[in-house]
């Protein structure tokens, strides 16, 4: 990869080891929340993530249109599987409700909202459960 992409932690809402740090930075191995959330929709299935810690990544990619974007990742209590998205509307959501929280224990619930503004397109966000 060389310098064509690079990931920075911006913040996290606990102290990493170096092990999760360089983990963390793998988004690879991630699940999307985007693509979580339309297969739910289409099985109706509830996506449910009991939330461990997250991370948000500042992302320097070359080769992509957005050259500098920020991704937004979050890792499952229960299983260690790390779910990641880059959505405006989720991680305003997701972050509302963890600032609310203060370090408390939760769950949420991920899902696709059909949009007022824009017929025919959803976006995702999600509530506390």
């Amino acid at each position: 990869m060389g310098n064509n992409y690079h990931a920075e932690i911006k913040e996290t809402s606990k102290e990493l080891s170096v092990k999760e740090r360089i983990a963390i930075k793998d988004t690879l191995n991630a699940i999307k929340i985007d693509e979580k959330t339309k297969e739910c929709k289409e099985n109706k299935e509830k996506f449910i993530i009991n939330v461990d810690y997250y991370v948000t990544l500042s992302i320097h990619n070359e080769k992509s249109e957005n050259k500098d974007y920020e991704l937004f990742v979050i890792v499952d209590k229960n299983n260690g599987e790390k779910y990641v998205t880059g959505s405006s509307s989720f991680i305003n959501s997701f972050t509302n409700i963890a600032e609310e929280m203060n370090g408390d224990d939760f769950s949420i619930e991920c899902y696709r909202v059909a949009s007022k503004n824009y017929k025919g397109k959803e976006f995702i966000s999600c509530s506390i459960i």
